[in-house]
């Protein structure tokens, strides 16, 4: 039995909700990503207004790439190079400090920008899909939407460091 669409638009939350295509995963998978960055606004104290402005100035470029297989693209080199240029800055904040993988811990807004990170991965996995079915993913998207995800893995440690969290390092044993 296949699932059909209500004509009642009340009773339809997207319209292509019920595509089977990997497309409107990707597309709900985004929004997810931009949902996640206004949730990490809203939880973010005020002493980060560096975090802030970048994270308000990320948040519609989310909503540029949710719309940029489906439609026209529309995530250019300019901002992939404003968030490498960010992503630089932050790194060179917390250098030295990580030197492998840590557990996913701290105080808000880092558990909220870990949720982002696995909601940018879940993104580039639905592109890697896409493409396999054939569908023109441009490769500046998923460029930018590892770079997002490394992003917030920057600013997970860069808040932990300014609140004063002890990361804690990972050590798996599946990979001796």
């Amino acid at each position: 039995m296949t699932l059909k669409r209500s004509k009642n638009k009340d009773e339809l939350c997207y319209p292509f909700i019920y595509e089977t295509s990997y497309l409107c995963d990707f597309e709900v998978a985004t929004d997810e990503l931009c949902s996640h960055i206004g949730g990490i606004l809203t939880a973010l104290p005020e002493s980060y207004t560096d975090i802030s402005a970048d994270l308000n100035k990320l948040q519609p470029l989310v909503y540029h790439l949710n719309g940029s297989i489906r439609g026209k693209l529309a995530i250019e080199e300019d901002d992939m190079q404003w968030l490498l240029t960010r992503y630089h800055h932050y790194q060179s904040l917390i250098a030295g400090q990580i030197n492998g993988f840590v557990l996913p811990r701290g105080p808000a807004p880092v558990p909220q920008l870990n949720l982002t990170r696995s909601a940018a991965k879940k993104a580039i996995r639905i592109m890697v899909r896409l493409d396999e079915q054939g569908k023109n993913v441009p490769d500046i998207l998923h460029r930018f939407c590892n770079l997002i995800c490394n992003f917030c893995f920057v600013l997970t440690i860069y808040v932990n460091k300014q609140s004063g969290f002890e990361e804690i390092p990972f050590i798996s044993k599946s990979y001796k």
